[in-house]
């Protein structure tokens, strides 16, 4: 009896620390934020949310012509007080495990965003794997406002079209939260963000009428890498240059690279298949940097005349040039690293803690000096497999002849 008594009282005792969903959210009771926007005005934070509105989503039922997001603002002393704050003018408390995309804006990148990172990385709802960039020459608030045409949500389209710039033309970054910190908190190499930039005016992006022309008015666009020291934005690096910082750093999945032809014209090459592997040995303690690039393609587009694809020396001299190109390229994110920025973004600093750490400890206050005049050799392989489905440009077999009054 008094067995079967202790095992009752037991399961009674169970039931009362086994309870579910103490904590539960409903979805109509939140906010899902898929995008949100960071910037500083007269020292005070600016938050802008972009969330989403079920409603207009759901295929059944999104056909009142409303807007798929609803875009929220506010202002605060610290980030956490910003968000709370639009508790005053949302009908649902913001919720953030959805976050797809966080766009700081440039005045505050370049000012620090240091002060933002803790709360980003402490609340337990803020997901780490969500991408982040810089607005360029603009506000993050004012980015998140524009509406866009491939897809409902506007933040949508820019993660989606981050991805397919890294994966298919390469000047562009998805760096996520955790990749930032290590790298604004690492002693050997410097953070860097993908740019966006807002082309036309935001007053005319926000309307739902600049979704309905074949030509928006106003739209959003990424535009190469831009570079910190420490935690502050301190400038950009162009096309080319990023893409030379990309192929370093082994980022180039797929890319195009433009080359001259021998006489006149040019050719595309794509790249299929990149390897990059990135050293810094020390010889008479003196460091100097590796940078070797092995990568595979084929012709994509010739506008070459007189250029023999059947030939095994114009394949090597289409190798040879895209080599140059690719070499010319990496050279540049070189010169604006060492001579203009005097920062180490190639992560050069990392490579030598890792190869050579009793070596490191002895140089790491003063790495930046000492990369500024290290020599880095560049070496790159490219071979191309194949020339498309015809041999020889149609171009060959066009002859200029003078035209007649008849033609």
């Amino acid at each position: 009896m008094n067995r079967n008594f202790f095992f009752i009282i037991l399961s009674i005792c169970s039931l009362l620390v086994l309870t579910s969903c103490w904590n539960r959210k409903e979805l109509n009771e939140l906010a899902i934020v898929f995008g949100m926007g960071i910037d500083i005005e007269d020292g005070k934070f600016i938050v802008t949310a972009q969330v989403v509105n079920p409603g207009e989503i759901a295929e059944s039922q999104g056909k009142s012509g409303n807007s798929p997001v609803v875009v929220y603002q506010e202002k605060g002393n610290t980030l956490f007080e910003a968000i709370r704050r639009i508790t005053t003018v949302s009908p649902r408390k913001l919720y953030f495990s959805h976050l797809r995309l966080l766009v700081f804006g440039e005045e505050l990148a370049k000012k620090g965003i240091g002060k933002t990172l803790d709360f980003l990385s402490r609340d337990p709802e803020m997901r780490t794997d969500f991408y982040i960039a810089v607005a360029k020459n603009n506000k993050a608030g004012d980015i998140l406002k524009i509406v866009t045409t491939m897809e409902k949500i506007p933040v949508q389209q820019l993660f989606e079209s981050l991805l397919t710039s890294e994966k298919e033309w390469a000047p562009t970054l998805p760096i996520t939260l955790d990749q930032l910190i290590y790298d604004i908190l690492s002693e050997g190499m410097n953070a860097k963000l993908t740019g966006i930039m807002l082309k036309g005016n935001v007053q005319t992006g926000e309307k739902l009428e600049n979704t309905q022309q074949s030509k928006p008015a106003a739209f959003l666009q990424y535009d190469a890498i831009g570079v910190f020291r420490k935690d502050k934005l301190i400038g950009w690096l162009n096309d080319n240059e990023s893409k030379g910082l990309n192929y370093a750093l082994g980022n180039v999945k797929d890319t195009v690279v433009t080359i001259p032809c021998p006489q006149k014209g040019k050719a595309d090459i794509e790249l299929i298949r990149t390897k990059a592997d990135l050293k810094t040995k020390t010889l008479d303690h003196k460091p100097y940097g590796m940078i070797k690039i092995k990568a595979e393609g084929y012709v994509g587009n010739v506008q070459c005349k007189t250029l023999d694809l059947t030939k095994p020396e114009t394949i090597s001299h289409l190798e040879i040039n895209t080599e140059k190109r690719i070499q010319q390229n990496i050279q540049k994110a070189l010169n604006a690293s060492q001579k203009k920025y005097k920062i180490d973004p190639f992560g050069f600093g990392e490579a030598a803690r890792r190869s050579n750490p009793d070596y490191w400890h002895l140089i790491k206050n003063d790495w930046i000096q000492i990369f500024e005049t290290m020599p880095v050799e560049i070496e790159v392989t490219v071979k191309l497999h194949d020339i498309g489905m015809i041999k020889n440009s149609p171009l060959n077999k066009i002859k200029d002849k003078p035209a007649t009054l008849y033609e």
